[in-house]
């Protein structure tokens, strides 16, 4: 079953639910605005909105502080990651035990739904039909990730060689739980939701790009690069040879370095959207 096998590689990859927290990026104003306004609720005051897989609410946190006073429904199924959510206290915001395919909400409570660095866990029918279910009528989930060149599509270019031979070793490490983002493989349940006698959402998906870079140590970039599931699960050996092939790599060489030392890390942040049917 998507949950349980979800769950666990949730579980396991993101036992650190601190380190995700503190490592992992916001998003850019930009990219969340635009995708508030593809949802319909930019400017609606008390609007209604599920934060379905809120980890530990980094983007929680973009909705609590906007000026519309959203009513946000946290739902997320790892602990650990439910529990930093909870510490913030972030205003306006419910945090509830809860997967893609079971909520527990009640049919057409929200006005929109928004899935952070997370729909490619659980990209199932099942999931779309509970999306479905919750979504008022007309309503719209949209999806946001922030993607570095070293965790992009294989199809996707790369600014640096470094992100380029990162991304490489990264696909070549040993697969467990669902796909992941870099697989490209989410989209396919809303083509083939689309051939339904009767389809749950508007196809084709809306997509936008968001490019950024920032800069930062090399620690930090490591620190960045260990939150990933793949390569915080590694163990011994294997993770000390992976982080040597790092520290060999990422340099001025292989990549861009400013005067105070720090790394140019590139990516974008990627935003759909479907309107449910």
């Amino acid at each position: 079953m998507a949950s349980a096998e979800y769950l666990q590689a949730s579980s396991t990859g993101f036992k650190d639910a601190k380190a995700y927290d503190t490592h992992r990026p916001s998003y850019p104003a930009e990219a969340v605005q635009s995708l508030l306004a593809h949802l319909g609720v930019a400017g609606k005051s008390k609007a209604r909105i599920i934060d379905l897989a809120a980890g530990t609410g980094k983007f929680t946190e973009l909705l609590a502080a906007r000026p519309e006073e959203y009513e946000i429904l946290a739902v997320e199924p790892t602990g650990s990651m439910r529990e930093t959510l909870v510490e913030k206290g972030l205003r306006g915001v419910i945090a509830k035990e809860g997967t893609a395919e079971k909520m527990d909400v009640e049919d057409g409570w929200a006005d929109g739904i928004v899935i952070a660095q997370a729909f490619h866990w659980f990209a199932t029918e099942a999931s779309l039909a509970e999306i479905h279910r919750v979504l008022k009528p007309g309503g719209t989930v949209g999806m946001i990730w922030n993607v570095e060149d070293y965790n992009k599509p294989a199809s996707w270019p790369a600014s640096s060689k470094w992100a380029e031979a990162l991304n490489a070793r990264i696909f070549a490490l040993p697969d467990f739980g669902p796909p992941r983002f870099r697989h490209n493989k989410w989209p396919l349940v809303f083509e083939r939701q689309a051939k339904l006698e009767k389809p749950l959402f508007s196809t084709p998906i809306g997509e936008e790009k968001v490019p950024w870079t920032v800069w930062l140590d090399k620690d930090a970039v490591w620190s960045r690069v260990h939150t990933l599931s793949h390569v915080y699960t590694l163990e011994g050996e294997d993770k000390a040879t992976f982080k040597a092939k790092f520290d060999e790599e990422v340099n001025s060489e292989n990549g861009e370095v400013n005067d105070k030392g720090e790394v140019g890390v590139h990516g974008v942040t990627l935003l759909a959207w479907s309107k449910k049917l």
